[in-house]
């Protein structure tokens, strides 16, 4: 298990990365143009598991987002919440969705978002189906893309 010390380092080391041309995918690491999503802890699946099981992850899960967020806010302030229904609603309808949030908003429901130095840092966690494993991310981006 990663520490929330691991986390916030990710974080920074993602916040001074350039954004490439295309979109790519480095293992642990989405990125295209004016974005990075990563994966900061993931859960394991939950083909066979009970819903008590689940709900015990997500509650640790959710915790874990709570403390990191609690950090991140010491540094840069209160963050903004962004509520992804309505990405969601548009990209079912087959409106146009900007990246990152066209992939986030299929398993994410909400992210905590600052504004740091010319980029938008956003937290959250998701889950892509029941059975899917849950996932603590971070995506940065350009600011006015979100």
């Amino acid at each position: 298990m990663t520490s929330t010390a691991d986390h916030v380092s990710t974080i920074d080391q993602l916040r001074a990365r350039d954004f490439p041309a295309q979109r790519t995918a480095d293992g642990w690491v989405e990125s295209g143009p004016g974005f990075h999503v990563a994966d900061l802890r993931v859960s394991e699946d939950f083909w066979d598991a009970d819903l008590t099981r689940v709900e015990e992850v997500l509650e640790e899960f959710e915790a874990e987002l709570s403390v990191l967020a609690q950090v991140l806010t010491l540094r840069w302030g209160a963050p903004d919440v962004l509520d992804l229904t309505d990405s969601l609603e548009r990209s079912a309808m087959g409106e146009p969705v900007p990246p990152p949030l066209d992939t986030l908003c299929g398993y994410v429901p909400e992210l905590r978002v600052w504004r740091v130095d010319g980029r938008w840092v956003g937290l959250g966690v998701g889950q892509g189906d029941r059975e899917l494993p849950f996932q603590l991310l971070v995506a940065i981006g350009e600011e006015g893309t979100i």
